[in-house]
């Protein structure tokens, strides 16, 4: 097969990247070449920006699957419906489990679970671009795929805010914030787990006009995902627990994250996944992709601290106590 990945070397895509070329797949990344994880040897690099440059030679290219890892409204979706529409056999989405309707309704979510979310615009955002690409499948059979993630992350991305800074914060004898009492349960997919999910749907024609959850069948409480991280890095874990409401006085970004998607509860249904893709079972739990996270972070190059957000979490504390 020949593939397009717009985007291809984030958190979530460089694994789908890895493995698309381990399993043969002629495999073509458009980006900007600015990210630091390295795109596989054997893929092909085109420089360029799908927002700003005129890229509908593309479809000329016959590239029989296009994933758009980074197409957030739905004028991205938008443009490359009128990219590729006719030129290829399918188009996968790549939408959000933090579409799922919230409050939640019930558990385990599974992808006849109702869209609406009136806390977080990025989730009102991507259940637009799945209305307008389901209505042009439906109306013109445009064969879109879509997939819906929850909190995919890699080595370099600790489940907190933001980066290095919980572990600075640990380390300097600081607390770091949870939001609310830190008992909501939530999901962690490592990024190599989500790549097997994601790559078995490449090329299969039984997916179109179809939508998959692709996430870890473990769940734990924020305060458990601490103390993993905590415990893996050595540092004395102290705790301030902050409600979710009171954070987004602060920051509208951060609170709208909480109060739309990680302050819920949630535990997804992948029968669906794993019926589509049988290989599909996510074999790396959180306690060992911390290792990883700490590991990552044990390296001084990565220890950037965002002192400013750092002044932000001391403020908010100590706000909440008095």
């Amino acid at each position: 097969m020949k593939v397009l990945f717009i985007g291809g070397t984030g958190v979530i895509s460089s694994e789908c990247s890895n493995l698309c070329v381990e399993k043969g797949i002629d495999l073509f990344l458009l980006n900007r070449g600015e990210s630091f994880r390295k795109a596989p040897i054997k893929s092909k690099i085109i420089i360029g920006d799908v927002r700003r440059d005129n890229l509908f030679h593309l479809a000329n290219e016959n590239f029989d699957v296009v994933v758009d890892w980074i197409a957030y409204t739905k004028d991205h979706v938008k443009k490359d419906y009128e990219i590729f529409k006719g030129k290829v056999k399918q188009y996968i989405f790549i939408s959000s489990a933090s579409a799922y309707h919230k409050p939640i309704l019930n558990l385990p979510i599974d992808e006849s679970t109702p869209l609406h979310n009136p806390f977080w615009e990025y989730s009102r955002n991507k259940i637009e671009c799945e209305n307008f690409l389901m209505e042009k499948f439906k109306e013109e059979n445009f064969p879109v795929t879509i997939v819906r993630p929850s909190h995919t992350y890699d080595r370099t991305k600790n489940p907190f805010k933001e980066n290095y800074l919980p572990f600075y914060r640990m380390k300097n004898g600081k607390e770091i914030i949870i939001h609310d009492d830190g008992n909501s349960l939530w999901t962690l997919t490592h990024s190599k787990d989500f790549a097997v999910g994601f790559c078995g749907l490449i090329g299969n024609d039984k997916t179109i006009g179809e939508a998959f959850n692709i996430t870890s069948d473990e769940t734990l409480t924020w305060n458990e995902i601490a103390k993993i991280l905590a415990d893996n890095s050595g540092f004395e874990l102290k705790i301030s627990h902050i409600p979710s409401s009171f954070i987004k006085k602060y920051d509208d970004e951060w609170g709208d994250g909480l109060l739309g998607d990680k302050a819920h509860s949630v535990k997804f249904d992948n029968s669906k996944i794993k019926k589509f893709v049988p290989e599909f079972n996510c074999k790396i739990k959180f306690e060992n992709g911390a290792k990883e996270i700490v590991d990552w972070y044990s390296q001084k190059e990565n220890q950037i601290v965002n002192f400013q957000l750092d002044e932000l979490m001391d403020k908010i504390i100590n706000d909440y106590k008095n």
